[in-house]
């Protein structure tokens, strides 16, 4: 008699807002250096996509997509700051849809200071003045005017990704960039409506959610990607974080991401080693934090590579979906072999060498 494998949770489908996401399986954000150096959607890009649904990934979320010129982050980046990105921005979507039953977002992003003059072709904005030691910038700090116009741009870049046939967005508030700093006390040492007080601090994350649901549908999902650690003495704690997602979600959030780092604290998101099994997910003890605190689904991340941990993460109920980023690299057909039994763990070596400013690729041949 055959032995009988129990369906791996991690294969088993969940709700997210309006939508059902057909496993439990997230590529991460993931900038792939792939665009025309204008912002458009490239051929690589469209073939990028497209493997990673033929590769049966449950959630597929882009790179960060700039929603202003000033919030360029580096060279061939996908931009959604006008209406002339829908066009391009659609075939991504159309590729997946056509390819199987997975889903995709946008990732909407400013780069804030995290950026050089020379992207933004003029000063990096942020919350407050506060110089950024890596990439040099002391940046301008922004008005109240300029906030709101912000909060309009990342608005109408939601509101183009849904036109463009993506099934949800993603408000990319981790690793330092804009929408990161607001939250940071670090970085955001305002003492008008915009800062002070966590709710002022996560105010302009609050009113981008908002806007997107108004104008694109309050079905149309919408997560976030939140820091829940900058590693920073004066940062962002845990308890700010999931305060942050307990305010978001009372304001119709659909979906957490929970990350940590930041350029400044020399310590991303992305660390390089594979670590022992037992120490994989290295920030699944915060998102736990997170899920104990909303009811919405709460994905965790961090060098995670076997599916016995993964499946242990989820089953166990610290978090509701796993996401990975540089084993999607490696093989963009890994859950499919996850399903198929072929494959227990990724190979990804953690190594870093696949951000490649000519186009993300595995190094390791």
């Amino acid at each position: 008699m055959s032995e009988h494998h129990p369906r791996s949770v991690l294969l088993t489908p969940l709700p997210m807002g309006s939508i059902l996401l057909p496993n439990r399986f997230v590529r991460s954000a993931t900038q792939d250096y792939m665009a025309r150096e204008d912002g458009l959607v490239s051929d690589r890009q469209v073939a990028l996509f497209r493997a990673l649904a033929e590769g049966e990934v449950g959630l597929i979320i882009t790179g960060h997509a700039y929603v202003h010129p000033l919030g360029k982050a580096g060279p061939n980046q996908t931009a959604i700051f006008d209406d002339r990105f829908i066009e391009g921005l659609s075939r991504i979507a159309g590729a997946v849809h056509t390819a199987s039953s997975s889903r995709v977002f946008v990732q909407l992003a400013h780069a804030g200071r995290q950026t050089k003059a020379k992207y933004v072709r003029g000063t990096p904005v942020s919350p407050s003045a506060v110089p950024d030691p890596v990439s040099k910038v002391t940046p301008r700090e922004m008005t109240p005017a300029e906030i709101e116009a912000l909060i309009e741009d990342f608005v109408r870049a939601g509101l183009r990704a849904a036109r463009a046939g993506f099934d949800g967005v993603q408000i990319h508030a981790a690793h330092g960039y804009l929408l990161s700093s607001f939250l940071s006390p670090h970085t955001n040492r305002r003492t008008d409506a915009w800062g002070g007080s966590l709710g002022n601090r996560a105010r302009v994350i609050v009113e981008v959610l908002k806007g997107i649901k108004a104008r694109a549908g309050k079905d149309f999902p919408v997560m976030a990607k939140l820091n829940t650690t900058d590693f920073l003495p004066d940062g962002l704690t845990i308890e700010d974080a999931v305060g942050a997602a307990r305010i978001l979600e009372k304001e119709g959030l659909d979906g957490i991401e929970a990350s940590g780092g930041m350029a400044e604290s020399g310590r991303g998101s992305v660390w390089t080693g594979v670590r022992a099994e037992a120490d994989e997910g290295y920030f699944v003890e915060n998102a736990a934090a997170v899920k104990k605190a909303v009811r919405i689904p709460v994905s965790g991340l961090g060098g995670i590579r076997t599916l016995a941990i993964a499946e242990k993460l989820v089953a166990g109920g610290a978090v509701d979906l796993i996401s990975m980023c540089r084993p999607f690299i490696r093989d963009p057909f890994l859950v499919r072999k996850f399903r198929e039994g072929t494959l227990a763990k990724s190979d990804c070596i953690s190594c870093n060498k696949c951000f490649n400013l000519r186009g993300i690729r595995c190094a390791q041949g």
